[in-house]
């Protein structure tokens, strides 16, 4: 993957919350979708749906976290 995702327009947001409050956010990309959780600097990869985005974003916080809540902005 390249990082060209940096530079994507961004057409939807979802942001994600735990118990915690904020956990991260999905983007909505002319390609698909990517996420970065709030220690991100850079964009993840690319997914083809939302549901797939959803559930790389899920897999990528600590082991036993809760499903996010996910808000559509």
């Amino acid at each position: 993957m390249s990082n060209d995702n940096q530079q994507a327009t961004i057409e939807k947001t979802w942001v994600a919350y735990g118990p915690a409050g904020i956990v991260g956010a999905i983007h909505r990309v002319e390609g698909g979708y990517t996420f970065r959780l709030l220690t991100d600097d850079t964009p993840r990869a690319e997914y083809p749906t939302l549901e797939v985005a959803k559930s790389a974003l899920h897999a990528s916080l600590l082991p036993g976290a809760e499903w996010p809540e996910f808000r559509e902005h």
